[in-house]
């Protein structure tokens, strides 16, 4: 997969890409993730991306000039025309689901805006699927663009070295999208706290079992909401 970046403040990716499985994923060529600097594009001296909106109203908006031509330079980098995305808080909320879908794709393009927004000829010219990681307001696209290529990457195959890492995860199609169980390691017992015994019993229907129960508990404590939603999804379903 390439996962092209189009953003102001491309240092700001240089930490998170440059470790752990987001940088294993790149060194091994599992995917290919390209920045490139929206201001590179301005046409004039002072390289201005932004400016005041029409119809009065606080901060600036950046300008779909340098947007485009940045865009249309990144298209042409790779033969594949790519899935181009648009964080913005009027997206459609980001989840697993999406994960998987976008991970099936062959390139990514995101664009990350900032300041006060970004003009709407950006949205409807370059035809993007928005995405929002959630209901608040963060100051630029950046940090939901690392997001959505964390969660992407690491369903990639190879990503996390065993292919069945990502299988139980929280919100995955395993854990029925609701919270995944817990887990226990060495030493067996801490600080007074003991590994539940079923998970040393090496019975492993029953350990299947309890963890699938006890996944649906914690569901229910702490994310009800979840079992509403995939309720909600059967019903529609099965109308």
């Amino acid at each position: 997969m390439r996962i092209d970046i189009l953003t102001l403040f491309p240092e700001m990716f240089e930490s998170p890409l440059g470790h752990s499985i987001l940088k294993r994923a790149q060194d091994s060529g599992i995917v290919d993730i390209a920045l490139t600097n929206i201001r590179d594009f301005a046409t004039d001296n002072y390289r201005k991306v932004d400016d005041k909106p029409y119809g009065g109203g606080p901060g600036m908006v950046m300008m779909p000039g340098p947007v485009f031509d940045c865009f249309e330079y990144v298209q042409k980098l790779s033969p594949e025309k790519g899935h181009t995305i648009l964080l913005t808080p009027q997206g459609q909320r980001f989840d697993q689901v999406k994960a998987a879908e976008l991970s099936a794709e062959k390139r990514l393009i995101l664009i990350a805006g900032r300041y006060e927004g970004i003009d709407e000829r950006i949205r409807i010219g370059l035809g993007a699927e928005q995405i929002s990681i959630g209901d608040y307001v963060l100051s630029g696209g950046e940090l939901a663009a690392m997001i959505i290529v964390d969660a992407v990457v690491r369903l990639l195959a190879g990503a996390l070295g065993d292919e069945d890492s990502p299988k139980d995860d929280s919100f995955s199609e395993s854990a029925r999208g609701g919270l995944e169980y817990p887990q226990y390691t060495r030493p067996e017992v801490f600080r007074g706290m003991k590994v539940p015994d079923i998970l040393l019993s090496g019975d492993h229907a029953k350990i299947a079992e309890w963890r699938r129960q006890q996944a649906i508990e914690r569901t229910k404590k702490w994310r009800p909401d979840l079992l509403k939603d995939n309720n909600n999804k059967n019903e529609k379903s099965e109308g």
